[in-house]
């Protein structure tokens, strides 16, 4: 035995010895061997180190996306661009046994509508948590615009620990956004119905009876849940809101979400009127929302809402006696309102229109001191004149998408949806920095913590 051992040892090092030779064959390949072989530039290499993570190691930030009809956040490294995890929300997800056992199948009967189960979504924008307006990593909320409901997900574990369905609204697309300290959690309507269930209204009462809203979920830090209870909505007209952003430093307090059908077109193809789409874009501008969201949760204290399906929603009529709702007209059809990391400035991008348009804070509160309204809406909403609030305007190119900001003071980027491209540009001066051309039509950007006071684009 000791003889056959004895024989093996010589043939495992020499085996050894023949890995070390070809180990050192391979290693006797220079960085410029490679680079010929492969035929890569500097730029190439340089490309290459600024986005590798060595095995092992951690990247420098987390992001989290929605996955859309998948019903579910994807979460993934940057600058690897590794997929991390899947989340599962509103989808039950057999390959991670979610929506299978007790405890998850009770998460996703949370957002059961009128006692009907709904196991898709169709997830669209989540939000992070916030301490003094800064990403403090502990929860991410997720909305299902398709139904309406929104998500609450601990970043502790990495799973969903509740799912609430708005009790007003029918569908929403402007979720989720939260307040500075994650006070509330907001989450906009989207196409206006009426906010009592299970009523109808004909279309050709369509002015009288849909509405939209804003709602304002309490979010409960402690426990890690939103708070059906100590959440309420503020009514609002039938236009079609989109995305919201809430103010900060100097702006705190206030919300402002656009809009993209404030003609209150119903559509009509088949009987020979334009097309949805063109109906909503008949005028020029639409309506930025401007709200003050704490003097309204101090009026549903005092017991100035109504109750709608159980919730609280503050009746436009109200909001407007007590100085809480105003409108600022905005370019059309844009997707995306976005409060500068200073909070003295709101960028609004419309799609149909080639300008990025940045609102003043200080003189929209000017204008409310002084009671300076150009008009009232059909609604009897005061509405601030455009100059009246713009700070300047700069045009980007076609299709101004979403707005994304710079850790450097006044420098934000805004995808061009039509040319393609990504534009960096001055906030502050209204000048164009620079323009960088993409292979595809750019929607949503993101730069790391660019939604909050302390980027780190």
């Amino acid at each position: 035995m000791k003889r056959r051992i004895r024989q093996v040892v010589p043939l495992l090092l020499a085996a050894g010895l023949g890995y070390a030779a070809a180990g050192g064959v391979l290693a006797a390949e220079s960085l410029q061997d490679v680079m010929k072989r492969r035929s890569l530039s500097q730029q190439d290499l340089l490309a290459a180190a600024k986005t590798y993570v060595p095995t092992g190691k951690r990247d420098e930030f987390v992001a989290f996306s929605s996955g859309g009809q998948s019903g579910q956040v994807i979460v993934y490294g940057i600058p690897s661009m590794r997929i991390l995890k899947y989340i599962g929300v509103f989808t039950p997800e057999p390959w991670q046994g979610y929506g299978f056992d007790e405890q998850s199948k009770a998460v996703l009967r949370g957002g059961n509508i009128d006692g009907k189960e709904i196991t898709w979504g169709d997830t669209h924008h989540p939000a992070i948590s916030e301490t003094q307006g800064k990403y403090d990593g502990q929860f991410l909320f997720i909305n299902d615009k398709a139904n309406p409901r929104l998500a609450v997900i601990d970043l502790r574990d990495f799973e969903t620990k509740q799912i609430v369905s708005n009790p007003v609204y029918k569908s929403e697309h402007g979720g989720a956004f939260v307040t500075p300290n994650t006070e509330y959690v907001i989450e906009a309507a989207q196409y206006p119905a009426p906010l009592e269930n299970r009523k109808f209204y004909p279309l050709e009462e369509f002015n009288e009876k849909y509405r939209g809203g804003v709602t304002y979920w309490k979010f409960d830090r402690k426990a890690g849940r939103l708070d059906p209870k100590q959440s309420f909505s503020v009514e609002l007209p039938p236009y079609s809101q989109d995305l919201s952003d809430a103010g900060k430093g100097p702006s705190d307090g206030w919300s402002f979400t656009n809009s993209f059908c404030s003609e209150r077109y119903v559509g009509g193809i088949e009987k020979g009127r334009p097309p949805y789409e063109a109906g909503c874009s008949a005028k020029d501008t639409d309506y930025l929302h401007v709200i003050n969201w704490k003097k309204a949760a101090e009026l549903v204290a005092a017991g100035k809402a109504k109750k709608i399906n159980g919730h609280d929603v503050l009746m436009i009529d109200t909001a407007v006696k007590e100085g809480i709702l105003f409108l600022i007209p905005e370019p059309k059809s844009p997707h995306g309102v976005d409060v500068t990391p200073d909070g003295k400035y709101i960028t609004v991008s419309g799609k149909l229109d080639t300008h990025v348009s940045v609102y003043s804070f200080d003189k929209i509160q000017a204008a409310i001191k002084a009671g300076n309204f150009e008009s009232k809406d059909p609604y009897g909403i005061p509405v601030i004149g455009l100059k009246d609030a713009l700070h300047t305007q700069v045009q980007l190119g076609l299709g101004p998408l979403h707005t994304q900001y710079d850790s450097r003071p006044c420098v934000a980027y805004t995808s061009l949806y039509v040319d393609s491209q990504v534009v960096k540009w001055n906030f502050c001066e209204g000048k164009v920095l620079d323009k960088i051309s993409v292979h595809y039509n750019i929607g949503h950007l993101m730069t790391m913590e660019g939604d909050s006071v302390d980027p780190k684009g």
